[in-house]
């Protein structure tokens, strides 16, 4: 007789950030990305997220970005502002510090993606193209 499989909740794909998350992420965006004190106002921050999460999840590109999210060059410099400050290894952390509070981490499974492709143009060329000497035609006239 076979074992049953262990049967574990299958957690919805997060496509837009949720009120209880948005509270979590709210205060360590407050800490790490304040307010600036002059210029034009900044674009959404939750509508920002909820933006580099569908590019992430769906790959397209930053000027196909649905118009709900924002400007798609407000959402990607967003993006750039805090990776540069550590908002989202910070995010990271937490979340996981979250997910492992409910024991939906499974450590005895990782897995990792890469995509292998031909290299553009050629890729690194590793010593000079020699010249090749003129080669003159003789003369016309």
């Amino acid at each position: 007789m076979a074992r049953q499989k262990k049967q574990v909740k299958v957690l919805p794909t997060i496509w837009e950030v949720s009120d209880e998350l948005w509270n979590i992420i709210q205060s360590i965006l407050d800490e790490l990305d304040p307010p600036a004190d002059t210029g034009r106002p900044r674009t959404g921050q939750r509508a920002a997220l909820n933006g580099i999460i569908y590019r992430m999840r769906s790959g397209v590109q930053w000027n196909q970005l649905p118009r709900r999210f924002g400007d798609d060059s407000s959402v990607h410099r967003t993006m750039q502002r805090w990776i540069a400050r550590g908002v989202f290894k910070l995010l990271w952390a937490v979340l996981l510090e979250n997910c492992e509070e409910l024991g939906a981490v499974d450590w005895q499974w990782q897995s990792a993606d890469g995509a292998m492709s031909k290299a553009r143009f050629g890729g690194i060329k590793l010593a000079r193209t020699p010249r090749i000497a003129a080669n003159r035609a003789r003369n016309a006239a």
